[in-house]
């Protein structure tokens, strides 16, 4: 259980991270929490946030995704903040509902957005998951809720015209913020991928994406 200062930013939080994901992106640098549905248990995670009581100000749920065990993660979400943490998600939206449903016990979501909604099937090896997604997507920017979207970037499965594309969907949205990050090779379950990767951002593609979206947030800058 890492304790981080950068999953929920702003807080120094404890990092909980739950088994079990139905989508199979390929750059996953957690895919060897894709099949497990064990781990820690909340009751030895419970503790340990107990002895952490007055040190850390957060508890983020994170995964694997954490909407595969949603009922799971509302309970501990209803105790972390009985014991007086404030609440994040990191989740790619696999399930509206579940999603919508667990907005009420969480005070800052990351939500990651795997490209233009057209794209996310060939992402996530997962028919109809562009539909999820943008219904999540909606979900959060209509609830009011401190978020941060952020996306992947890889550039053979994300084009610059992608990342305009998908970048312009989310404004149309209503999203005012967004996190492109660079691929990293760590825990990815593809070799393949990870020696393909090359450098993506360059001027004119930030240009282009500063253009749309003024506060893109871009690497190195």
């Amino acid at each position: 259980m890492p304790w981080s200062s950068v999953d929920y930013p702003g807080h120094q939080a404890a990092v909980l991270f739950v088994g079990g994901c139905p989508w199979r992106c390929p750059y996953c640098h957690n895919s060897h929490l894709w099949e497990t549905q064990t781990g820690l248990s909340w009751a030895a995670a419970r503790a340990f946030l107990e002895s952490r009581v007055g040190l850390l100000d957060a508890v983020v749920m994170s995964g694997g995704e954490p909407l595969a065990q949603a009922t799971a993660v509302r309970e501990a979400l209803i105790e972390a903040r009985l014991l007086g943490f404030a609440t994040a998600l990191h989740t790619a939206g696999v399930s509206p509902r579940r999603f919508e449903n667990l907005l009420g016990y969480i005070d800052w979501v990351g939500l990651d957005v795997k490209g233009p909604f057209s794209k996310y099937d060939a992402i996530t090896a997962r028919k109809g998951s562009g539909e999820a997604a943008r219904a999540s997507v909606e979900i959060l920017l209509q609830s009011g809720k401190p978020y941060e979207l952020r996306t992947t970037v890889h550039p053979a499965l994300l084009s610059d015209a992608d990342l305009l594309a998908m970048v312009a969907e989310v404004v149309a949205m209503g999203a005012r913020s967004m996190t492109l990050k660079s691929f990293r090779p760590t825990g990815c379950p593809d070799p393949e991928l990870s020696a393909a990767y090359r450098p993506w951002l360059t001027p004119a593609l930030a240009k282009a994406l500063r253009a749309i979206m003024p506060t893109v947030v871009l690497p190195g800058h």
